[in-house]
């Protein structure tokens, strides 16, 4: 499904702002509970938890997720109109605001970067801990999500939404 060229106005950009919050809280807070676990746990909560809250929240013709450009979790990839957004995230590090951008049958799709926190450089980084390297090889053996830097673009929480009935 390929994006139509018509942005959003702050309607549509506020409302996937609204409409992905719980989502964003839901996801950093198991996080951050694995993380107190250490981060053999938090790769748990990507795994397997991450992807139930999205499914959990997936409801009234709303849909969403994460994604990257480089991938950890093959089920991660983004949807196609997404493509284009995270290539501009990627050229342009000052162009990381959300988009909203119209897609095909009166819906929506909203995008935010997701940008490297120091936390996120135990899982993420260069420099991985022997049972975390372990953990995601056994896991993911074509991982593609390490030797980030914090401040780098991660990827991308998105939605997809139904369009105002006008």
């Amino acid at each position: 499904m390929a994006a139509c060229a018509v942005h959003a106005d702050e309607s549509e950009l506020t409302r996937g702002a609204e409409l992905l919050t719980p989502f964003k809280q839901d996801l950093q807070q198991a996080l951050k509970s694995g993380l107190a676990e250490g981060p053999a746990a938090a790769i748990q909560v990507c795994r397997v938890k991450a992807p139930g809250i999205a499914y959990a929240l997936s409801t009234d013709g709303v849909r969403m997720g994460r994604s990257s450009h480089k991938l950890r979790n093959p089920d991660n990839t983004a949807p196609d109109w997404i493509g284009p957004i995270m290539q501009a995230y990627l050229d342009d590090p000052s162009s990381r605001t959300p988009q909203a951008v119209e897609l095909p049958d009166n819906r929506w799709g909203y995008v935010e970067p997701i940008i490297v926190q120091p936390l996120c450089l135990a899982c993420h980084g260069s420099e991985l801990a022997p049972a975390v390297s372990e953990q995601i090889a056994e896991l993911y053996p074509d991982d593609q999500a390490t030797g980030f830097e914090a401040g780098d673009l991660r990827g991308v929480f998105w939605l997809e939404f139904p369009g105002d009935e006008r």
